[in-house]
């Protein structure tokens, strides 16, 4: 009897650590897979314009045009973390202290937001557009997420502030991200920005990093939170210094003192559409949502362009003149 009962033990013992290590195994995978910009095919810039042109025909020769004139220019600075990072920028076609800082998605760059630059240039705005962490012509280890990302894109408002309004307090900004790039924007309103920050947009953003990923494990793998994600969290934390739980959009946005719209596709089954729920009803003061009929994720503006075109700058107008 008391030989049954040990083995029963082990077997048990034995069963939970495989558990344990298939767990760690699956958190690791997760890591590697979703954080390390290896397969990031925002790094291959003539990739990037190809598929920039493949879905917005109209812009291979607007891109031409400004590369000819000379008014769209690479530019980088030194990062917060020591590393380069490189952002695209085009002046108004007149002077004005009007600026977009546009930001881009997972695995992408600032060439995928240049659609973007144009409409928001076609109303008289400079733009820029960074390549964040590990993006782009950016360097970088590691995908942020857009937590550490926030710092990035509040050191290229300081570089827009300068650029397009050297020596004058006329710099009036407006923050407009997709999919990651929405959660940054979102993380950085949570943050003191300067007061030429006057409002921003975001489109398709997450709530969290933890339940985007939650998501994910469970479309893709068929895994639950439990203890995978953890396990993962708690890997990234040791390895990047930052955690899926801080990586919360949802908590930033509740700081929010500035104007924001938000927009969603209405079948986006990426980040799924209902997470944009609970950041809308986060958000006090001053706010509107769009919510694109049919569209797919980070597809509203490819979608309904007049109708986008619209809404984002009817919002933006109210609070840049």
């Amino acid at each position: 009897m008391v030989m049954k009962k040990r083995t029963i033990i082990l077997v048990i013992v034995g069963v939970l650590l495989l558990l344990v290590v298939a767990s760690a195994g699956a958190a690791a995978y997760l890591v590697n897979f979703a954080l390390e910009p290896r397969n990031n095919h925002g790094r291959n810039v003539a990739g990037s314009y190809e598929r920039l042109y493949k879905e917005y025909p109209a812009m291979h020769a607007w891109v031409d045009s400004m590369r000819k004139a000379g008014n769209l220019r690479d530019t980088t600075i030194k990062a917060w973390d020591g590393d380069r990072h490189h952002a695209l920028y085009a002046f108004a076609s007149h002077p004005t202290g009007k600026t977009a800082v546009l930001v881009h998605g997972y695995r992408d760059s600032s060439v995928g937001m240049l659609m973007l630059a144009r409409m928001y240039a076609s109303y008289g705005y400079n733009v820029l557009l960074p390549d964040l962490h590990a993006h782009g012509q950016s360097q970088g280890k590691d995908i942020r997420m857009g937590w550490f990302d926030r710092k990035d894109v509040e050191q290229w408002i300081g570089v827009a502030r300068h650029v397009f309004a050297p020596g004058a307090d006329t710099a009036r900004i407006v923050v407009h991200g997709i999919s990651m790039g929405a959660a940054t924007t979102m993380c950085v309103s949570g943050d003191n920005t300067p007061a030429a920050v006057k409002c921003f947009v975001e489109d398709c953003g997450y709530t969290s990093a933890w339940q985007e990923f939650g998501y994910e494990l469970k479309q893709m793998f068929h895994l639950p939170e439990f203890p995978v994600l953890y396990i993962a969290s708690w890997i990234s934390s040791k390895r990047f210094g930052w955690n899926f739980k801080q990586a919360s959009p949802l908590h930033q946005v509740a700081r929010c003192t500035k104007p924001m719209l938000f927009i969603h596709g209405s079948n986006d089954t990426y980040v799924p559409t209902r997470m944009v729920y609970p950041l809308f009803h986060a958000k006090s003061g001053d706010k509107n949502m769009y919510m694109a009929a049919g569209s797919a994720h980070a597809e509203s503006y490819h979608d309904h362009p007049t109708q986008y075109t619209r809404r984002v700058m009817g919002f933006v107008s109210q609070y840049i003149k």
